[in-house]
């Protein structure tokens, strides 16, 4: 079993910033990956950022050059910095581990909305 829980959502106008956290149950080492999925009104959940325990990390093409995700793993914490956020990227964000025997779990998201 993992638990995660997000934080650092909101309001925010197009063109500014916010940092997603995510704080797990485990350790990031002992998962195979974490990452962030996003679910906007009346859209698909869709892959945003990944990031695997060995480093590499993988984005959607719509958030390249925009997000970043890291991690710190004194803190078990995933970390999402969206930068020049549009209102496209408004949605419920949700963060994702996955273990090395392959169960994912999810949390209970944390919702984001650009707008003026």
């Amino acid at each position: 079993q993992v638990q995660l829980v997000e934080s650092g959502g909101g309001l925010v106008q197009p063109g500014g910033s916010l940092r997603l956290s995510c704080v797990g149950s485990r350790s990031i080492s002992s998962l195979r990956g974490m990452g962030w999925y996003r679910q906007g009104p009346a859209k698909q959940r869709e892959m945003v950022a990944l990031i695997s325990r060995v480093g590499p990390t993988y984005y959607a093409d719509s958030v390249k050059g925009r997000f970043a995700i890291s991690t710190d793993n004194a803190k078990n914490t995933v970390y999402l910095e969206m930068n020049s956020l549009k209102p496209n990227d408004t949605a419920v964000y949700l963060c994702y581990a996955v273990t090395t025997s392959g169960n994912a779990y999810w949390g209970q998201g944390t919702q984001v909305t650009v707008s003026l």
